[in-house]
């Protein structure tokens, strides 16, 4: 009986053991991805900014600027790539949209984001644009891979429609959370203007007549919760210009945006809140489980080689039998 029960802890022993690295090495590669329909959102705001008024050309200091970011996941959009791609796609429409402090548009810029459900790499397809310009993105944008790494890695930047490093800085804890701080850094570079203005009139072909340039630079920065490779913060230092042309009336350059850009606290909150419960589900299959499934294939197999010690130990002797001495008949 011993040994039927040995043999059956250490056919479960096997099992245990062998699930373990299955959990992390094969399941959690194809079962960890972002889903096609996912949608979110983020105000981020800059106090005490300065804003270029587009009716004066002149530039002036205002209490805030807000700018509205928005993720929506295009799963039909997905599904028809995913059918040439011969992967999982993920297809977000992305649009941020800059407000002044009386609430009315500065500026609004879209952009399309395809990419691998699972390891976030770029997936070029028709539709990858920026405010409707067709780009090639190389690097990652929005979101790091599942597992960040403590290495540099290449981020693209809408604006200058550029990659370039993002590097790693060290490991902080923000409200509660392990994260990997990051930030880059983008030098003065003349980008596009936006395709919609905020003046009536006033276009990015009639600027361009003007011989008048746009410039931008700034200090990007994300502290990400590496399990999941979500940004639980961010901020940017951000600057724009405008340089030379007739459109300036004789000046060498106008700021156009200068502010700390930083997420709104209730924002931080919600995003914190989601990131940790995300962590748990990515935690599971990486580290919980299987380690958990190891430990206990490691207990079954020690009490499968204990039980099977032990009905193999020889039987104590019988007891010796001693008889009554029969009495002699005469």
């Amino acid at each position: 009986m011993r040994r039927k029960a040995s043999l059956i802890l250490l056919a479960f022993a096997v099992f245990c053991t062998a699930l373990s690295p299955l959990l992390r090495w094969y399941a959690f590669p194809r079962l960890a991805k972002i889903p096609a329909h996912q949608y979110q959102d983020m105000v981020l705001e800059a106090k005490d900014a300065t804003l270029l008024d587009y009716g004066t050309m002149q530039s002036r200091k205002v209490d805030k600027v807000s700018i509205v970011q928005t993720l929506k996941g295009n799963v039909e959009a997905s599904e028809k790539i995913e059918k040439t791609a011969g992967r999982d796609v993920v297809v977000w429409d992305g649009l941020s949209y800059v407000l002044g402090p009386d609430g009315k548009m500065v500026s609004k810029i879209p952009e399309r984001y395809i990419f691998d459900a699972h390891t976030q790499e770029p997936v070029h397809a028709t539709g990858e644009m920026v405010d409707g310009d067709p780009v090639r993105r190389e690097g990652i944008e929005f979101k790091w891979p599942f597992l960040t790494e403590k290495r540099n890695y290449e981020y693209f930047d809408a604006q200058a429609r550029v990659t370039a490093p993002i590097h790693y800085k060290g490991t902080q804890n923000f409200r509660g959370v392990n994260v990997y701080y990051f930030e880059q850094t983008i030098p003065w570079t003349k980008v596009p203007f936006p395709k919609t203005m905020p003046v009536k009139g006033i276009t990015p072909e009639s600027v361009a007549k003007t011989g008048t340039t746009r410039w931008y630079t700034t200090v990007r920065k994300f502290w990400v919760e590496p399990a999941t490779g979500a940004p639980v913060y961010g901020e940017e230092i951000h600057k724009e210009e405008l340089r030379g042309g007739t459109l300036l009336g004789g000046r060498d350059k106008v700021t156009a945006f200068a502010g700390h850009v930083k997420m709104r606290e209730d924002y931080i909150e919600s995003t914190v809140d989601l990131v940790k419960s995300q962590r748990v589900l990515i935690m599971l299959l990486t580290s919980y489980l299987p380690w958990g499934f190891l430990v206990l294939g490691a207990g079954l197999l020690s009490l499968s080689l204990y039980l099977e010690a032990r009905s193999r130990r020889p039987a104590d002797p019988s007891p010796t039998q001693t008889h009554e001495p029969e009495p002699v008949s005469a």
